[in-house]
């Protein structure tokens, strides 16, 4: 990005008489969020592309949702193809993506990798193993990146429950809450493409990619990666009970996956999850800053009590 979304932001005029909408989103710390996340969303959030592609994209994409869930009942697996799909997101995502969405969807696999190892290191006396996504540029979404993300999940959540129901464990705080997998220094990625065709937003994009997604993978795979969206509630849940704040939760959207949804709102509740897991991840860089403070009462204590910690839900 030759110019970052925050120098955007900090450069707006405000006009008491027609105030920006999205200045004030940007300005607003009701929400923890990362701030350059937070305005490279909020940048692609105001797009054109947004205003005026994603409601013709919308309901086109929904309709051949519709479409290939009945084709796939003739001809289930005739189109999967985990290697042609991730060229085509590839491809899609360096042609036609913008910088802010690439830098977000890039951004997420890194967030979500820290949560689940944070999870992993703070539960006493059982051992989850852990495969870490942590794509530096576009290149890596060859590596079936999007598909592992969803296997990470559902991967992590069966092994780290099978390890407690095996020891006769329940998830419960530790003495001391390690926050070392969560990373405060910002994140570094590659530069992402900037030509003339780099212009559609997150949210339209999703849109497309989302029938693309249902026609390559396999009918199991979509349901997963679809449901997968649910298990945001799952996540913050164990989070919660880690900082020992379990009756709070703010931004799960995606309700639980017990009762799963349909998938024609998978893209709308993709951009919650997102929005979820940059909360949540900005929420364990501030109480890991505030645990190693070396003054005051804070320092050593093991679960920052006096932080209100709200469990923000997300997944890998």
């Amino acid at each position: 990005m030759k110019t970052s979304p925050t120098d955007y932001f900090d450069a707006l005029p405000h006009d008491p008489r027609d105030p920006d909408p999205w200045l004030a989103l940007y300005l607003d710390s009701s929400v923890p969020i990362d701030r350059l996340a937070k305005a490279a969303m909020l940048k692609d959030s105001r797009s054109w592309s947004r205003q005026f592609m994603l409601p013709l994209v919308r309901p086109l994409a929904r309709l051949a949702i519709i479409l290939i869930q009945v084709l796939k009942v003739f001809i289930p697996n005739y189109f999967t193809s985990s290697f042609v799909l991730h060229r085509i997101l590839y491809h899609g995502m360096k042609t036609f993506l913008s910088p802010n969405a690439n830098f977000l969807i890039l951004r997420h696999f890194t967030m979500g990798s820290q949560i689940l190892a944070f999870i992993a290191a703070n539960v006493k006396d059982v051992d989850v193993p852990l495969r870490p996504l942590l794509p530096k540029d576009l290149e890596m979404v060859k590596d079936d990146l999007f598909l592992n993300h969803d296997l990470n999940l559902f991967n992590f959540i069966i092994n780290l429950n099978r390890e407690l129901h095996r020891k006769g464990l329940k998830l419960a705080p530790p003495d001391r809450i390690d926050f070392e997998p969560v990373s405060t220094v910002p994140l570094r990625l590659e530069a992402m493409p900037t030509r003339w065709t780099n212009f559609v937003d997150l949210q339209s994009a999703i849109e497309i990619f989302t029938p693309v997604y249902q026609l390559f993978l396999t009918d199991n795979d979509f349901w997963r990666a679809s449901n997968s969206l649910q298990l945001d509630e799952t996540i913050g849940i164990y989070i919660a009970t880690l900082l020992q704040n379990p009756h709070q939760m703010f931004l799960v959207n995606n309700k639980h996956p017990i009762v799963p949804l349909i998938t024609l709102n998978a893209a709308y509740r993709l951009m919650l999850h997102g929005l979820s897991a940059e909360s949540l991840h900005a929420l364990l860089c501030e109480l890991k800053a505030k645990q190693s403070k070396p003054d005051g009462d804070q320092q050593g204590d093991p679960h920052i009590d006096s932080v209100d910690v709200t469990a923000v839900a997300a997944q890998v």
